[in-house]
């Protein structure tokens, strides 16, 4: 095995109902978990996504809504995937951009926590642009030499995405093997949340990405417009952005608070 691990792995990649994270579902999920001893397991399931899914997306991954009717809802699946999931880093192919950020909506809306915190995520297909600039089929049989069979199912894409980054790092002496180097190298500028409307700057403060505000600090913005928060909560926005922006909208509280204990402490001492 190419890659050095610490701890296992988990490639995943998604079959939805359509791209905007906050209201598409997913219709299929596909699992492989690789352990430092080499070691691999696999997991895939059809969900019924519990909206119809459209054609435009059926004649992608060939899942129809009949397919789907009586397999069971992500919220039934939730649990388990937690679990299978616990302590891994994630890995994917457009993964940081899409596969992650709905991943994290799905388990939010099944009440189930998930976050990045202490974990590590690659994207190959950053990896695969930086180095050759071409799409998952192309650099299947690219880096592989094989062509990509039954591309758009989940578990195939899965399998190609693995075997990739494999040959990937055997085949540039410049990407390191580590879990580590290759999470930085996927890795566009840093996010505060999975959708990208919360960025980090260069001293990893929360900033936003978009709309007037575009480049100033969240923290800044809520001090000088308090109800701008309460129209992010409830706008069309994912879950997690508003997760993070109600940690931010705590934290603000929290230092403020301790602030005026302060305050009130040395009046205290001063009329002593």
């Amino acid at each position: 095995m190419n890659i050095k691990l610490e701890k296992p792995i988990v490639f995943f990649d998604l079959e939805t109902t359509g791209i905007q994270i906050a209201t598409d579902r997913i219709v299929e999920i596909s699992v492989l978990k690789v352990y430092p001893n080499g070691n691999k397991e696999s997991w895939t399931k059809l969900v019924n996504p519990e909206i119809e899914i459209p054609k435009e997306a059926s004649d992608i991954h060939g899942i129809t809504n009949e397919r789907v009717v009586t397999e069971p809802k992500f919220s039934e699946l939730a649990e388990e995937l937690s679990i299978l999931i616990d302590g891994c880093d994630l890995a994917g192919f457009n993964s940081n951009r899409f596969d992650i950020p709905l991943l994290a909506e799905e388990m939010l809306r099944a009440k189930v926590n998930f976050d990045m915190e202490n974990r590590k995520a690659i994207d190959v297909q950053v990896i695969f642009h930086k180095k050759e600039q071409r799409n998952l089929s192309a650099g299947y049989e690219f880096y592989c030499g094989k062509s990509l069979e039954n591309a758009h199912s989940a578990e195939a894409d899965t399998m190609a995405t693995f075997e990739i980054l494999e040959a990937q790092i055997a085949k540039y002496d410049d990407v390191e093997d580590t879990v580590d180097f290759l999470s930085d190298f996927s890795s566009h500028q840093k996010r505060a949340d999975f959708a990208g409307f919360i960025l980090l700057d260069a001293d990893q403060t929360e900033i936003f990405s978009f709309g007037k505000y575009k480049g100033r600090k969240v923290v800044d913005v809520f001090r000088e417009n308090p109800g701008y928060y309460n129209w992010m909560q409830n706008a069309d926005f994912p879950l997690y952005t508003k997760r993070i922006l109600t940690k931010i909208k705590e934290s603000m509280t929290a230092k403020k608070a301790i602030s005026t204990l302060e305050d009130l402490q040395n009046k205290f001492n001063n009329k002593i």
